[in-house]
């Protein structure tokens, strides 16, 4: 074998492979050729009539037909526990959680030892049946009689805000199936 520059060789492939796809292509191209044509399409004279008449027909607009309904999934309610509840001061608004979100006092969170944040609770006042949804975002308390510290909102939304704490029942939600 004679010494060839490296350059020489490569160009050597490159055509090599070039000739290579154009007889792939022209042996994809005559095999496509001898596959029998469709004949012409006719229309039926009675599609054309059909046709004009729907046309003809005024459409029902789509905002007037309803909706269906979307099949409602229940959640499902896991007891987790009861116990005192408090709630945050105002004094902490912007403050970050221990999840990196900043504390807003309106929003209805919550502060849990253990359950993951994102975990939507239910919290329910034990005296009055008022209860909330509130969403994990915070570890606490801190107190030790305490089994969860709420948002302010969430605070009111039970009845609690006024006394500071309450007993409450706790339930995580679930998705239902």
């Amino acid at each position: 074998m004679a010494f060839q520059p490296i350059g020489q060789r490569i160009n050597q492939r490159r055509g090599q492979q070039r000739r290579g796809q154009r007889t792939g292509f022209l042996a994809t191209l005559a095999a496509a050729m001898t596959l029998p044509l469709a004949g012409p399409v006719h229309a039926d004279s009675r599609d054309v009539h059909i046709a004009i008449n729907d046309a003809a027909t005024p459409a029902v607009p789509a905002s007037i037909i309803p909706a269906p309904d979307a099949p409602r999934v229940e959640p499902q309610l896991e007891p987790i526990g009861s116990g005192m509840a408090s709630f945050y001061g105002r004094s902490l608004a912007g403050s970050r959680t221990a999840s990196g979100q900043r504390f807003d006092p309106g929003a209805l969170t919550a502060a849990h030892r253990t359950l993951p944040f994102g975990t939507q609770v239910q919290v329910t006042n034990a005296s009055t049946g008022d209860s909330v949804i509130v969403t994990i975002n915070d570890r606490g308390p801190f107190h030790s009689n305490r089994v969860i510290d709420l948002s302010e909102a969430a605070a009111r939304q039970i009845g609690i805000a006024r006394a500071g704490s309450g007993m409450v029942q706790l339930a995580v939600l679930s998705p239902g199936g």
